[in-house]
């Protein structure tokens, strides 16, 4: 099973309880919850809320990422810039693509992409894009396993055991790279416990 892991850049600021001038940060303020459906899975993720379902194919912009998954995500500002000034038109929340397994790929070649799902009609702009290193690709239909994290981005992971066990009482196998979906936008006022992630694994009968 493949582990995925750490997801925003903009996480950088969000264990900071000061600003750099040495003022008490603004209190976390309540996010609401993103319409799940499923039960979120929390901390210790030892009991996973998982289920199933027919991923739709969605087209989408990346980067690819060679190296520690730690540092996947930290390309979305510059990926979101080049959609922004290329007039491409955003379908979603960022999300991260996880190739390898880590406990058997060495860290400096585990692949990885960083995603920005377009709309379908951005498709003619998203290669005019190309030429600035932005690269597009189909994210294909697939039944895929699934869970929602609740709580800091790198620990969305986590639920990846659960996941495998119900994959096996399906008799179902990996037949894809790991998706992590970041539903909730960090940021200073946005407390970790708000924050949500979904996990998917593709999957296919097994023998």
């Amino acid at each position: 099973m493949k582990s995925a892991p750490l997801a925003l850049a903009l996480l950088v600021g969000l264990t900071a309880c000061r600003s750099r001038d040495g003022q008490v940060a603004p209190s976390p303020v309540p996010v609401p919850v993103p319409a799940v459906d499923l039960p979120l899975t929390r901390a210790p993720y030892t009991s996973v809320n998982a289920n199933f379902k027919e991923r739709l194919e969605q087209p989408y912009i990346y980067f690819e990422h060679r190296g520690s998954y730690v540092e996947t995500m930290r390309a979305l500002p510059q990926l979101a810039q080049i959609a922004k000034d290329s007039g491409i038109e955003l379908a979603g929340p960022p999300f991260g693509l996880y190739y390898d397994d880590p406990g058997q790929v060495a860290a400096a070649e585990l692949r990885s992409r960083v995603c920005l799902p377009i709309d379908a009609g951005s498709v003619d702009q998203a290669n005019q894009a190309a030429a600035k290193a932005v690269r597009l690709d189909l994210l294909p239909q697939a039944t895929v396993v699934y869970a929602f994290a609740a709580g800091a981005y790198p620990e969305a992971p986590r639920v990846l055991p659960g996941l495998l066990k119900y994959m096996r009482s399906m008799r179902w196998v990996e037949a894809g790279p790991v998706r992590e979906v970041y539903l909730v936008q960090p940021g200073p006022q946005t407390p970790m416990e708000s924050l949500v992630c979904e996990v998917q694994v593709p999957v296919q009968g097994g023998q």
